[in-house]
């Protein structure tokens, strides 16, 4: 009985720490925990698959302006083309879409951008 409780035990511990993964692959590089799941579950073989399920499509979310609301606006308004009362209502409007399916490169490039000028952004 005492062999089953540790073995609960370091199943619990083993299923925390594959949430945990999946977030990371999911926060860092756009893989759903689903896909994460049947590429480990299919093995090694199945590396083609898990790259060929990789989201290519990103869209860069304002989640706040940051205490340097003013360079956000601006960074907005450069990066959307917009006027600056556009830019100034989107920043407002926080969490807002800044862009949508962007490649990763540009949605990283865009997301560092406003990082710089203040904001708190995410790439969904």
């Amino acid at each position: 009985m005492a062999d089953l409780k540790a073995f609960a035990e370091q199943l619990v511990n083993l299923v925390k720490e594959v949430n945990e993964l999946a977030t990371i692959l999911k926060e860092e590089y756009g893989i759903e925990p689903a896909a994460a799941a049947v590429a480990v579950a299919a093995g090694p073989a199945a590396g083609g698959a898990a790259a060929a399920e990789e989201k290519t499509s990103f869209d860069v979310v304002l989640k706040s302006a940051g205490s340097a609301k003013l360079q956000v606006v601006k960074a907005v308004k450069e990066a959307c083309g917009l006027g600056l009362k556009e830019a100034k209502d989107m920043v407002d409007g926080a969490p807002s879409v800044v862009k949508e399916g962007l490649a990763k490169d540009e949605a990283e490039s865009l997301k560092k951008t406003l990082e710089e000028a203040g904001a708190e952004v995410e790439l969904k």
